[in-house]
């Protein structure tokens, strides 16, 4: 298999990373699900601890995928559309957005934050509300804004799987 992608499919490392970042969308959102629809519970102390390190995690992966996408620009699977692509455009800034505001909140709350043992910032500083109310408005609602926008990626997949004279995408994600 190969790692880079071509103008047939994405290569392993694409591939590595839209998967990955899959799943950790889906446990971000189980996550958040549990904090507001089960507080207090053990559903939530299982999932809700995991929500900050995990969200770091996938900012990170973003930002190695969008690397790595614009190393493999020239040979990647064209868009099939204008929409798909603008669609895809929105995924990547709602995933580098919603986890931003959410490290913004946190360094604006004065409060550490040491995700795996690693401390990112101190805590100890003063509040700066700013920071804190812009991350509180917008880290959730758009949170849910992405997970609409997800599912409307994956319905759009299948969509163009089995409608007759559409481009099957998902063998370019899936493998073989």
């Amino acid at each position: 298999m190969a790692s880079q992608d071509t103008t047939e499919r994405y290569g392993t490392v694409s591939r590595l990373l839209h998967w990955s970042m899959a799943l950790l969308i889906a446990w971000q959102f189980l996550s958040a699900i549990a904090h507001y629809g089960f507080e207090d519970s053990a559903f939530e102390a299982f999932f809700w601890p995991t929500h900050k390190p995990l969200g770091l995690v996938l900012m990170i992966l973003i930002v190695v995928r969008l690397l790595w996408a614009l190393k493999n620009l020239a040979s990647r699977p064209p868009s099939i559309d204008l929409p798909a692509k603008l669609g895809h455009l929105g995924l990547y800034a709602l995933l580098l957005l919603v986890p931003a505001l959410a490290l913004l909140r946190q360094y604006g709350s004065g409060r550490a934050f040491d995700p795996f043992g690693i401390a990112l910032m101190p805590g100890g500083g003063d509040k700066i509300d700013w920071m804190v109310d812009l991350g509180s408005l917008l880290h959730g609602e758009l949170g849910w804004v992405l997970l609409a926008m997800v599912a409307g990626h994956i319905a759009m997949a299948f969509l163009h799987r089995h409608q007759p004279g559409q481009i099957n995408v998902l063998p370019r994600m899936w493998g073989k």
